[in-house]
């Protein structure tokens, strides 16, 4: 039996190294690149990409001539004349048709050089919005993970706190019984531990919800047994500070994709307007027809005066084909008149959608700035809040020190070591939020000045 006991405990500490083995710790990088791979809204964008191509394709092709070919066989049944004797009889005769058909645009009013063009600017239009939707992604990535950071870290700083007041409540059980202090204390030192443990089982759930939004941002189904890597591998570099807020306007207006994407679609309603007016010229067109047919019935054989002497059979189907054809070309202008307002109101349309692209591309640009100037000042103000942080912790865990000093020697109650304490609490998980936030503001603002979120290496 004992024997049996310590294989079922070898078995499950092999699987347990297993397990752990197996476990992946995910960094920043990885999470990023994950997302970039497996997110819908990315694959959604890429097929936008894939459409935008496919429509260039379609205006390629509208420079190549049109081809068209047709056949249809009909059988005539009922009252049909009779070649030999012409009188009308019930019987049936059958047919054969064959007809192709070129045709090419010769003059379009530009319409198609042009469509050509805007089609090129819609797949340049698409990239960035893939782009855009990446760099969103990465974002958001970013943010989820240093959520799951910050709960992390806020956990040990609990359960340290939680570790600190054990040790506390051990201290005071000895100095209750040497007399030292009340028998009351040892009840606020066990509410103190309570409350510990609560505030735990909160950060418990808090780093189980990030966990779980990270997981959701990479469509990972298991994120019972996600990790990342809890290591503050993320350096930040303060110098971008040293820039002024124009310096990063003024690389972000060469570099942002949204910009760009309002220039490229200011572009593209350009392109359409000038399709649109294209409608008031007139529009030349070549084609070519062939056209033969076949049919099945008798041919009457008449003599120099026109009366039927016999009958024979129908001609031989090749012969038929190449004996009745008939081939016509040519050249089709026309000339717009009057299409009921149709063309001027696209133009008077595409002059609006103009205006509108011009308006969203100020907007933009306003927009911006805004956010450039925004993101300065806030990673700015988020380094000083994590110096000030920093500043008070210290402060705080000095008074706490020395706030367990005076209540061991019975100059101070559990209730001001317990407010004591809450204080310095507090003061660890101000550091911790204002830490996590001056990161991100930092990534928020090097964003702006073209540095990636994450970089290959």
């Amino acid at each position: 039996m004992k024997n049996l006991f310590q294989s079922i405990s070898f078995l499950v500490f092999t699987f347990s190294l297993t397990v752990n083995a197996q476990t992946k710790r995910w960094s920043l990088e990885d999470c990023v690149f994950y997302a970039l791979e497996h997110n819908i809204s990315i694959q959604q964008t890429e097929l936008d990409t894939q459409t935008a191509t496919i429509d260039k394709k379609q205006a390629f092709g509208s420079f190549l001539p049109s081809f068209n070919a047709a056949a249809s066989h009909s059988w005539n049944i009922g009252l049909n004349q009779d070649i030999t004797t012409g009188i009308l009889q019930n019987k049936t005769t059958q047919f054969t048709s064959v007809s192709g058909t070129v045709g090419i645009d010769i003059y379009k009013g530009l319409q198609n050089q042009n469509a050509l063009r805007k089609s090129n600017l819609s797949i340049i239009a698409a990239q960035y919005q893939l782009v855009k939707m990446k760099e969103d992604i990465a974002l958001n990535v970013a943010n989820a993970y240093l959520q799951v950071l910050f709960n992390i870290e806020n956990l040990k700083v609990q359960k340290e706190q939680l570790r600190i007041d054990e040790q506390q409540l051990m201290r005071t059980q000895e100095l209750v019984k040497e007399g030292t202090i009340a028998r009351g204390e040892l009840l606020d030192a066990k509410a103190t531990i309570a409350s510990d443990k609560q505030r735990v089982v909160n950060a418990e759930n808090l780093l189980l919800i990030s966990k779980l939004s990270l997981a959701q941002l990479l469509q990972l189904d298991d994120f019972i047994n996600f990790e990342v890597i809890e290591e503050d591998s993320l350096k930040v570099d303060n110098s971008i500070l040293m820039n002024t807020p124009n310096a990063v306007l003024d690389v972000a207006k060469e570099q942002r994709t949204e910009l760009k994407i309002a220039q490229t679609n200011l572009a593209i309603a350009e392109k359409n307007l000038v399709i649109a007016k294209g409608g008031f010229q007139p529009t030349l067109k070549g084609f070519y027809n062939y056209n033969t047919r076949i049919s099945y019935a008798d041919i009457a054989l008449r003599d120099s005066n026109g009366a039927i002497i016999g009958v024979q059979s129908a001609p031989p189907f090749f012969d038929q084909f190449n004996d009745n054809k008939g081939q016509s070309f040519g050249a089709q202008l026309n000339v717009p008149i009057f299409n009921g307002f149709t063309v001027r109101n696209n133009v008077e349309r595409s002059k609006v959608n103009l205006e509108k692209s011009k308006i969203a591309l100020e907007q933009q640009n306003l927009d911006l700035e805004r956010n450039v100037y925004t993101a300065f000042t806030d990673a700015k103000g988020a380094l000083q809040s994590y110096e000030s942080a920093v500043e008070a912790l210290q402060a705080r865990k000095e008074s706490f020190r020395y706030a367990q000093e005076k209540f061991e020697v019975g100059l101070m109650n559990s209730f001001e070591l317990s407010q004591s304490q809450i204080l310095f609490s507090n003061a660890q998980s101000e550091v911790l939020r204002t830490k996590y936030d001056y990161i991100f503001k930092i990534k928020i603002l090097e964003f702006y000045f073209g540095i990636p979120i994450v970089k290959k290496e």
